[in-house]
């Protein structure tokens, strides 16, 4: 079943900066391209560039993908509730009270990596059961209006941004 684009009606304006970046028609196809661009991109990653700040008080390179895991499994489970038709307002959550509790500091890349694959893999599997009325099915989370397959489109741009982010500042010296 494909997951068209989202109206803009279907969630807020601060998300469409990651829906914008997301290319096609179905936002199943990026999110299944980018589960194995994305592990094949970390593998070649050595461990010592793993810990790298581009400055004080950012996250490292493995934070960010810790913080890719974190976020994907609350999307998701935003768009489970969403797409069966929970009406529950779904609260908002902040990643920088997560990423520092999560400890992955002290995990290795590889580790933080895999993770990431099996919540990708989690996600695909949702995504891929939705059919359209449920993926059509509008909820609220943290405050604000939102639809099933917006947080699918939403979960793929937010990673390309966050890849961006990382060729540019953390792996680009």
């Amino acid at each position: 079943m494909a997951i068209p684009r989202p109206g803009t009606d279907e969630y807020t304006p601060y998300y469409g900066r990651y829906i914008e970046k997301v290319g096609g028609s179905d936002a199943l196809a990026p999110l299944m391209t980018q589960r194995d661009a994305t592990a094949r991109f970390l593998a070649t990653v050595p461990e010592a560039r793993a810990s790298y700040r581009y400055a004080p008080g950012k996250w490292s390179l493995r934070e960010i993908i810790g913080h890719l895991s974190d976020t994907e499994r609350i999307f998701s489970y935003r768009m489970l509730r969403i797409a069966r038709g929970d009406e529950t307002p779904l609260a908002g959550f902040d990643e920088n009270v997560y990423v520092p509790a999560a400890g992955f500091a002290r995990r290795s890349l590889a580790d933080v990596a895999a993770e990431f694959t099996a919540v990708r893999d989690a996600t695909i599997a949702l995504t891929r059961s939705l059919d359209d009325a449920a993926a059509a099915r509008h909820g609220s989370a943290n405050g604000q209006p939102i639809s099933a397959r917006a947080l699918a489109w939403i979960i793929a741009g937010h990673e390309l941004h966050h890849l961006e982010v990382i060729g540019e500042k953390y792996l680009a010296k």
